[in-house]
């Protein structure tokens, strides 16, 4: 398959101000970034933007303000920009919360009141939507309270430690239900009248265990985790009215190898779930009776790979239809479908991507959504109508945008930037015309000091593509040096870093005095490409992406000042199993790393993730030997600093403790490095000593001098 790539970051080449060629010196005029004023100030280049809330009506978003010491509410017109000040009408509305295990219920004007008192932890306690309820879990089962009677309500009884009811098994907090869901597995209906819950039974998923070494003995924590072809939880839907009662259960069978996502209600009163198989390539829709549980089919996708979990979908008034997106094209585009499934218009088409849709104003008949058409790493704002026809853009230049659409379209605000201009806010009518400048986050001081700021340019893969590359030049380039190159590296699937966007931080500015080449690198699966770019690495996840790094560093080593001795990777969980392919398949060009809590055997790594991707490990055993670091570890001969957690329960300590034992055996030299009791990433006083050591790493193996002794605090 051809792709086209005349999108792509070529089309940025001419902002760049100077040629690899020549040294990068500065007007001698401007002042030099000190270590101290970096780290004491900041803030130094970069002002706050106004904070603008949200959109308050058509007409008028909110806006905070400073005003005499303190923080003040404003309504701003948006045709006039007259600000008025707003104060906020009476809360009227109810919170629950959990203290002590018990669940609290908070009424303006009327303070708090205990619902339960129990010696068991209640979770995740929410409220009805007519507000007269409080469902939670307790025990792994199911229950609500009467706010105005105090009755308590049991849903199931048969929790346990292996039996969940509204509380997720671990793979479906961690991948499909998200870590925002806090393991909440249950969802009221649009009438309070039923609840609709998960039930989990992990019986037959593996245990994991996770030592702590907490006090004289320590203590294990045993975590139901399922890895690639491990059996994974049987999962049921039921529904259950509120006043209690007899549990309707959708007509799946919980036995057969699937996978479930978040169910929503539909304003008919029937329940709305996606269904896939275990080998995530048939995604389908379902309506589900609450009454009978019997389903009925709304919509069928499959792919040749895999197929990623829907947006939440945005339904039309009236049953007119809902707008879905897909990338089954190869590019996410949005399509607007009739009630039964069947297609009725697609919206938008092309080779790129649509992010977000963002508003749909029915009366125009106009659907407002963000994508990344003009250039891959930038994100528009544009229009639609639900009729089809040409696309119209709305946002402006050679920027990315961040945008806040009005209700009903009619103006937005936009947060506006790339690499080498600071943000700036600016509101737009619908015609895309600017309204009003809002503010500037530039400093004055910026135009006082020497800025080494990123070059975006592209590089090419062994098989003919084109991809995005950024380089922070080191100040003061002498013709004939050569200096070390650090790539800062996540690489997962659809998962790039690399945007046309400011980034205030100023550490970058250090160590390009120092010295440093700073480098970021994207691959083909990282999103530019879109789902095209992405089907490369199925059944081998991992490989093509290490070698479109090896191309970029390659590609590197032939550009005036780079030294090819010494070049770094560094990264994180999948950035640290990127790092730790680098030092072993690709050793013959990456000298240096720091691999943080990684995955170094995709057989480690859990199922959902893992065989989305791969397949499980007896349906592809060449693919799992092919991308495992242990695989290469023979070919290790750098430098690699190995990083992790050992309280990890995402990515496992067992990951790094097994390349270890390998790397040992095969009489290598490396680094190792533990955080006792952290989990997946670490911050306080662990993170400083993370941080600290970096530092040291850097300036030992990469800059050859000592570290100051203020980056080691």
């Amino acid at each position: 398959m051809s792709i086209k790539l005349n999108r792509y970051p070529v089309a940025v080449a001419g902002v760049l101000l100077l040629s690899l060629a020549m040294p990068r010196a500065h007007a001698q005029t401007k002042k030099e970034l000190t270590l101290d004023v970096i780290l004491k100030q900041p803030s130094l280049l970069s002002k706050p933007l106004p904070f603008i809330n949200s959109w308050l009506d058509k007409d008028h978003y909110i806006e905070n303000r400073r005003e005499g010491g303190r923080l003040q509410q404003f309504k701003v017109n948006a045709a006039t920009g007259k600000a008025e000040a707003y104060t906020p009408p009476p809360v009227t509305g109810q919170s629950v919360s959990v203290r002590n295990n018990d669940v609290y219920l908070q009424t303006p004007g009327s303070g708090e009141t205990q619902l339960t008192n129990t010696r068991e932890e209640e979770k995740n306690p929410t409220l009805s939507p007519d507000g007269k309820y409080v469902a939670f879990t307790r025990n792994n089962n199911l229950y609500s309270i009467d706010i105005a009677s105090k009755k308590e309500t049991q849903y199931t009884t048969d929790g346990s430690d292996v039996i969940y009811n509204g509380w997720a098994s671990w793979v479906y907090y961690e991948e499909i239900l998200g870590r925002s869901s806090r393991y909440k597995a249950f969802w009221w209906s649009n009438d309070s009248r039923s609840i609709a819950f998960m039930r989990f039974d992990d019986t037959k998923v593996p245990v994991f265990p996770i030592y702590s070494q907490v006090g004289q003995h320590g203590y294990l924590e045993n975590t139901r985790y399922p890895k690639s072809g491990d059996n994974n939880p049987e999962v049921k839907l039921g529904i259950v009215p509120v006043t209690g009662g007899n549990i309707t259960w959708a007509d799946f069978n919980p036995q057969d190898d699937q996978y479930f996502g978040t169910p929503f209600w539909a304003a008919d009163g029937s329940l709305w779930l996606q269904w896939m198989p275990r080998g995530q390539d048939n995604l389908k829709i379902y309506s589900v009776d609450p009454k009978t549980g019997a389903k009925k089919e709304v919509y069928d996708e499959k792919q040749k790979t895999w197929i990623d979990w829907f947006k939440p979908f945005t339904f039309l008034a009236n049953n007119k239809g809902f707008i879905i997106q897909s990338d089954k094209s190869g590019w996410d585009h949005l399509y607007l479908l009739n009630m039964d499934g069947s297609l009725k218009k697609q919206l938008t088409t092309g080779d790129w991507r649509v992010k977000d849709l963002v508003e749909v104003d029915e009366k125009k008949q106009l659907v407002y959504f963000t994508a990344r058409k003009e250039h891959s790493t930038r994100y528009d704002l544009y229009k639609v109508s639900l009729n089809g026809g040409p696309i119209t853009r709305l946002t402006f230049g050679d920027y990315s945008h961040d945008v806040k659409v009005a209700p009903g379209g009619g103006y937005f605000i936009t947060s506006y930037s790339n690499m080498r201009t600071p943000t700036k806010m600016a509101l737009l009518n619908d015609k895309g015309k600017v309204v009003r400048e809002l503010g500037d986050s530039k400093t004055a001081a910026m135009d006082e000091y020497q800025l080494a700021l990123p070059e975006l340019k592209t590089y090419k893969t062994r098989d003919g593509l084109t991809l995005p590359i950024t380089i922070v030049w080191p100040l003061n380039m002498e013709q004939g040096k050569k200096y070390p190159v650090l790539i800062s590296i996540y690489g997962g699937p659809d998962a790039g870093t690399i945007y046309d966007t400011w980034k205030p931080s100023l550490m970058p500015q250090w160590y390009a005095k120092e010295g440093l080449i700073q480098v970021v690198v994207d691959n083909r699966a990282a999103g530019h490409l879109g789902k095209v770019g992405m089907n490369y690495i199925h059944r081998q996840l991992g490989k093509y992406e290490i070698e479109d790094f090896m191309d970029a560093a390659n590609w590197l080593k032939t550009q005036p000042g780079v030294d090819g001795s010494k070049i770094c990777m560094v990264g994180g969980s999948y950035g640290g199993y990127m790092t730790c392919m680098a030092l072993t398949y690709g050793a013959d060009v990456f000298n240096y790393g720091i691999a943080s809590y990684s995955v170094t055997d995709w057989h480690l790594y859990d199922s959902h993730y893992t065989e989305r991707f791969m397949d499980s490990p007896k349906e592809n055993p060449e693919g799992y030997k092919a991308t495992s670091v242990m695989t290469y570890a023979d070919k290790y001969k750098g430098m690699l600093r190995i990083v992790h957690g050992t309280m990890d329960d995402n990515v496992h300590l067992q990951n790094s403790i097994q390349l270890v034992d390998k790397l040992e055996d095969l009489n290598k030299h490396f680094e190792f490095m533990v955080y006792p009791g952290e989990r997946h990433g670490w911050g306080g006083a662990k993170g400083a000593h993370s941080r600290a050591e970096a530092n040291r790493f850097y300036y030992q193996y990469l800059l050859g001098k000592p570290v100051p002794e203020a980056l080691l605090k």
